[in-house]
């Protein structure tokens, strides 16, 4: 039996949500992010993009592109719950299913067939039911695999439904540009470019010493992908390597306090994001970015392995203190928290529940709250500056 493999990608999910939830938006330039010098483009509406505005990209930029862009900051509990509503109309079409962020996902829906019809009606049917439920659209792939499905999916935005069948893999993918593979990257697709690689027929028929300068051991996968080439399975769980929070300051800060409260605010996001996730870290790192771009990380192990928000910034803190006390005087433009070591969340033993049950009530009243009332109804007395 082919496989039958979806690759569903919400279109310019976190702007398309101020725009459902907020009429007065729709057919306007909406950017998602914070404004400031160093804000950041979490999302760009379709109407913004014809200006050149996309994600990642600087707020300045982004504003300077489109002066008349509505710049609206991010409400992230609002888009996980819109996500929650996305992933249940998933779930009812197949338990195979595997999330690569809150507004995409690959679906193997190839036992799904004989009760739900071809592929392309059951992803017509997931478009259909994501409209009927939140009021937004989203484009969907239909292939024999992941690399195809995921290329198809963008082929047609916003609102799409592009479908490639094995036969056509070929004839679809060879005149596309080598940007489309996804995973190449910036960088490394400006070397390819400028090797004379442009489609990816070009990749896919290069030889390999044009190649292998370029991509080294991984040339056959390479070759392989330009190719639509792809056996890896949809997984419904994949764990996290790490989790991280962390932010760019509008200004450099030299001051250790204000420092101090920003790490605890950090440290209480990416807490808070291993707790909902059902993850323990087994280790702390801090990421330090200068006023000159030099980027410095610290961690340490910490063991057993917690979720317990007062251990992890407990030692998050002390990281910061020993790099503020070598580089005296300095000044950050970036500031995180990241933990690692990741495993699913263990009962907690007797002893430990004994010792920390008032921190552990403590983030779980916290999660609850802010959870309900957004990530800034209630926040700890450290974390003010």
């Amino acid at each position: 039996m082919i496989r039958a493999i979806l690759h569903v990608d919400m279109d310019a999910f976190f702007a398309s949500v101020e725009q459902h939830d907020r009429p007065e938006l729709a057919g306007k330039p909406v950017v998602v992010g914070h404004a400031g010098a160093r804000g950041v483009v979490a999302a760009a509406s379709y109407e913004v993009r014809k200006f050149g505005v996309r994600s990642a990209m600087p707020m300045s930029t982004a504003l300077r592109l489109c002066p008349q862009a509505i710049c609206v900051p991010p409400r992230m509990a609002r888009y996980r719950e819109v996500s929650g509503q996305v992933f249940a109309v998933f779930r009812e079409i197949t338990p195979l299913v595997q999330g690569l962020s809150v507004d995409e996902a690959f679906l193997d829906v190839t036992g799904s067939v004989q009760l739900l019809g071809e592929p392309p009606a059951i992803a017509r049917r997931i478009k259909d039911e994501i409209r009927s439920r939140t009021g937004l659209t989203a484009s969907v792939g239909v292939a024999s695999n992941k690399l195809v499905a995921k290329i198809a999916s963008d082929l047609d935005k916003p609102d799409g439904l592009t479908v490639v069948p094995p036969e056509r893999i070929r004839a679809v993918l060879d005149p596309l540009s080598v940007r489309r593979l996804p995973g190449l990257g910036r960088k490394l697709g400006e070397k390819v470019e400028a090797a004379g690689l442009r489609t990816l027929r070009d990749l896919r028929t290069a030889p390999d010493g044009l190649l292998w300068p370029l991509f080294g051991r991984d040339t056959p996968r390479m070759r392989e992908r330009a190719a639509g080439i792809d056996e890896r399975p949809v997984l419904t769980e994949v764990q996290d390597k790490s989790l991280s929070a962390e932010d760019t300051f509008a200004q450099d800060i030299g001051n250790p306090r204000e420092l101090d409260a920003h790490l605890c605010r950090l440290a209480d996001k990416a807490c808070e994001r291993l707790r909902r996730k059902g993850l323990m870290a087994g280790r702390v790192g801090v990421k330090i970015r200068c006023h000159d771009f030099a980027t410095f990380t610290r961690q340490r192990s910490i063991a057993p392995s917690t979720q317990d928000g007062r251990a992890i910034r407990e030692v998050a803190r002390e990281l910061l203190r020993r790099w503020l006390a070598e580089h005296r005087g300095a000044k950050l433009r970036l500031l995180g928290v990241v933990l690692a070591e990741l495993a699913p969340a263990a009962q907690i033993g007797l002893f430990e529940c004994a010792a920390n049950g008032s921190g552990v009530r403590l983030d779980a009243a916290l999660d609850q709250v802010r959870e309900r009332f957004g990530s800034r109804a209630l926040r700890r007395g450290n974390m003010l500056e």
